[in-house]
């Protein structure tokens, strides 16, 4: 979200809200804030990231009520959430762009990025009586700060 596209404070909320609703749900305060803070953040955030950045910004959400809230956003295509090896969670914002791409995690800091220009591969052909709804491509190695 640039500067040019919201011309204040109340503006983004008002965004934020009619984003939620537009995905069939309420607006709630939780909703709208866990949204906003993944449209502003540089990479994917795990949920004690997304608790620690919005308790810094003065929300006082409880860790269920933003597990709920970052689940609700998955479930209806605001945000995506990507497995990394330490079995933790980490949630992007999507949109148009973010939904069929690869990312890649640092096997060191466990850092996590999205790479937008990587399409994962089709699926593999299922067995007889599956359906394959999805597919992952997640490449590991080191990023610029660990490789040094």
């Amino acid at each position: 979200m640039s500067k040019s596209t919201v011309s204040s404070p109340r503006a983004a909320t008002a965004e934020l809200s009619d984003a939620v609703r537009a995905a069939g749900g309420r607006a709630t305060p939780a909703r709208t804030a866990v949204l906003g803070l993944l449209r502003s953040a540089r990479q994917p955030l795990a949920h004690r990231e997304v608790e620690e950045a919005l308790a810094e910004a003065g929300h006082g959400f409880d860790r269920v009520t933003l597990y709920r809230a970052l689940e609700w956003l998955e479930a209806n295509g605001l945000a995506h959430k990507i497995a990394g090896e330490d079995r933790v969670w980490r949630f992007r914002v999507s949109d148009a762009r973010h939904h069929e791409h690869a990312h890649f995690q640092c096997r060191a800091c466990g850092s996590t990025i999205c790479l937008d220009d990587v399409a994962p591969p089709p699926p593999a052909r299922a067995p007889r009586g599956y359906r394959v709804e999805s597919s992952v491509l997640t490449l590991r190695g080191l990023c610029p700060a660990c490789k040094s």
